[in-house]
């Protein structure tokens, strides 16, 4: 083989793998807050993971902190009850930041990146069970599932998750006063388009905020297993 057959196949190996990557990303959602002093390292590696095209990195920001001085300006009650429902199908009692959760299946204390890569590499390597693709239409979003290798009987959520790339905080009391922090993919609403069963190709359309960048999970109901993630383009 010459040379330049080598180097056409090396390119050709790369660029499919990095389509690949973008097709099947590995969900992140970090559980954070502005009142703990825990986090600040976790935080620093969502900026990692929001650079990643293989990752879909979200930062969702919990209320349980706000009673120590300092009520987060990107906390919302919504997070909180994602990351009580996530320790309940965990069978755990106690929920902490920063926490990390991986497609909605493992967690993983946030700062602990050599763990979080060794779960993201896992998961990489796994066979798709699904995939989705989804796009802007004016107002709307469209967004088309199919199953690859779906276990039979379940029901999921197909979620549109929308979040700013960048936020700043200023934070004036609490465990974190006098720091100033930016945060990476935080994420400002979501809403569910549909349910899917899992049995055959389904379309989805639903209204979303120009205003933010935004991706879609396809999660199955309860807040199990993501099966499917994709950015919208």
């Amino acid at each position: 083989m010459s040379k330049a057959t080598v180097v056409t196949t090396v390119l050709a190996l790369l660029l499919a793998t990095h389509a690949a990557a973008e097709e099947d990303p590995v969900v992140i959602e970090l559980f954070t807050s502005q009142g703990c002093s825990s986090c600040p390292p976790a935080d620093r590696i969502m900026h990692e993971l929001a650079k990643r095209d293989d990752v879909i990195g979200l930062a969702l920001h919990v209320d349980y902190w706000d009673y120590i001085g300092w009520k987060d300006e990107y906390a919302d009650p919504d997070h909180t009850l994602r990351q009580r429902a996530y320790a309940r199908q965990g069978g755990r009692s106690m929920i902490y930041t920063p926490q990390m959760v991986i497609n909605g299946q493992e967690d993983v204390v946030g700062a602990k990146a050599g763990e979080l890569n060794q779960l993201i590499e896992s998961h990489l390597a796994a066979t798709p069970q699904a995939s989705v693709q989804a796009r802007r239409d004016g107002d709307a979003i469209l967004v088309d599932v199919t199953p690859v290798a779906l276990p039979y009987g379940q029901v999921y959520d197909v979620r549109v998750v929308q979040y700013s790339p960048m936020r700043h905080a200023s934070i004036r009391r609490g465990e974190l006063a006098g720091h100033d922090l930016d945060y990476a993919n935080v994420v400002e609403n979501w809403q569910i388009a549909g349910q899917w069963d899992g049995t055959a190709s389904q379309s989805f359309e639903t209204p979303l905020n120009a205003e933010f960048p935004a991706v879609v999970l396809v999660q199955q109901v309860g807040h199990g297993p993501i099966v499917a993630a994709a950015n919208v383009k």
